[in-house]
């Protein structure tokens, strides 16, 4: 399976695309704005893992031919950027394509971090709503730390949660989520909770931030 990350050279595309890449057989393209940066940035990711004995299929292009041919499409973007970046590669989604927003919108004020809310109601309906009908949007990975992700030394135990309208969309990315080893996928329904699951994202942050050996935290549902 092709699985494109737009915007996949910031810090929770770096965190996907190293353990997709490390973890599964899936061809990994990382998307930027400019394709030399894409290129780039997987040269380094194949670099990196094949250092450790990993032989990948990760290459880099940009976010127009990322999205083109690709099954999952995640908006792996800063919350301001993941509409607009979505709207910019609508014409080059595939058919069978799914799209998936990671982003959560959050304020900081001097007592910590604090939910965002968009008009939409959260970013992945803000996400859905300039993504072609017929193309499913899939909220998930909001609640991972970047930092987690990307040390691949570092063991996850960790649930991700899981949004959508589409059943079968949300099946295809759940088993794509745990093939990523320690992540376990879990569905909280419909679209419309994705603000739910985006808001716990300032709350660990505030958490570890705030107590000692938090860093990088995530949840785990029991």
């Amino acid at each position: 399976m092709r699985v494109a990350l737009l915007g996949g050279t910031g810090d929770i595309g770096e965190g996907m695309a190293l353990r997709w890449a490390r973890d599964t057989d899936h061809e990994i393209v990382i998307g930027s704005r400019n394709a030399e940066k894409g290129e780039s940035r997987a040269a380094d990711y194949r670099d990196r893992l094949s250092e450790r004995g990993v032989d990948t299929d990760v290459s880099g292009t940009d976010n127009a031919n990322a999205a083109a041919g690709s099954r999952i499409v995640v908006a792996s973007v800063p919350p301001a950027y993941a509409a607009d970046t979505i709207e910019a590669v609508r014409d080059d989604l595939a058919e069978e394509a799914i799209v998936v927003s990671p982003a959560v919108a959050m304020a900081r004020d001097e007592t910590g971090f604090h939910y965002d809310t968009p008009e939409a109601g959260s970013v992945a309906e803000t996400v859905a709503a300039v993504t072609p009908d017929e193309v499913p949007v899939v909220s998930a990975f909001q609640n991972l730390a970047a930092g987690a992700l990307t040390d691949l030394d570092r063991e996850l135990d960790l649930d991700v949660v899981v949004s959508g309208d589409d059943a079968d969309a949300k099946g295809v990315l759940m088993e794509l989520a745990e093939e990523i080893e320690g992540l376990r996928a879990l569905d909280a329904g419909a679209l419309a909770n994705s603000a739910e699951i985006e808001s716990i994202t300032p709350l660990l942050i505030n958490l570890a931030m705030n107590n000692d050996g938090m860093h990088d935290l995530g949840v785990r549902f029991q």
